[in-house]
């Protein structure tokens, strides 16, 4: 799985992958994060990648030559290509599949875990940071497929909404997570959050574990899991809870 980070500051977006989970499953070659610098792209003699909005208004909006050109590095033009599938290699053709280019607005659809499996399905993904006002709307047209938010807020900048799907796309990528149950076993998955959980020690502050964790009934350790996570699900996200029940 490889990521291009399309961003104005690079090693913001580094700083914050190599690290942990993400950082091991880099070094074992199971992601790539590659962030890109627009302003190495920028034509103006003064590093320049802004400028006023026509029209008027607040602040500054990044120009579309820089960007632009950072996603052509990038991409080559659009494509990933795909390999052609015919054994007569003299009636071959090739496909060329454009690449899926992410930008990071609060006018995207929100981001949740079906978007982090979706995009997990991909091979490449471009994330596209915004600054300052945002960004021409003519290489937005020209070169974004997918518009997405990760919460009904304001940010400076695209890069650390870019860091949080990045880490949440990874964690699906086989062999990311050293134990291959934990991406099936958490919140949102069925639509349902995550069960209650302990560790030793047995008693704690007062507390004891459930009974039923140290029985060893695997069946009756799942049932119980099961019902916690409805329960709880039904208190903290009714919302959730009735999409689960509308789907069993």
């Amino acid at each position: 799985m490889k990521f291009h980070v399309l961003t104005l500051f690079p090693d913001m977006i580094m700083q914050g992958t190599n690290t942990s989970i993400l950082g091991r499953a880099m070094e074992k070659g199971l992601i790539s994060v590659e962030a890109v610098n627009i302003r190495d792209y920028t034509k103006d003699k003064h590093n320049k990648v802004d400028d006023y909005p026509y029209g008027g208004g607040a602040g500054m909006l990044m120009q579309a030559q820089p960007v632009y050109d950072a996603y052509l590095a990038v991409t080559g033009g659009n494509a990933t290509l795909t390999e052609p599938n015919c054994e007569d290699m003299s009636m071959q053709t090739t496909e060329r599949k454009k690449t899926r280019v992410i930008y990071v607005t609060p006018q995207g659809r929100t981001f949740n875990q079906q978007t982090a499996k979706e995009f997990a399905m991909e091979d490449d993904l471009v994330i596209l940071c915004g600054h300052y006002e945002g960004i021409d709307e003519r290489v937005l047209e020209e070169i974004v497929t997918d518009e997405v938010s990760i919460g009904d807020y304001v940010l400076t900048g695209g890069e650390l909404p870019a860091m949080v799907m990045i880490d949440a796309i990874s964690r699906l990528v086989p062999g990311v997570l050293n134990n291959t149950d934990s991406a099936n076993t958490e919140s949102f998955e069925d639509d349902l959050l995550e069960y209650p959980q302990y560790s030793r020690p047995e008693t704690w502050n007062g507390k004891s574990v459930p009974a039923i964790l140290l029985s060893g009934d695997h069946a009756k350790v799942d049932a119980w899991r099961l019902e916690q996570a409805k329960e709880r699900t039904r208190i903290k996200r009714p919302d959730l809870y009735e999409k689960y029940l509308a789907n069993h």
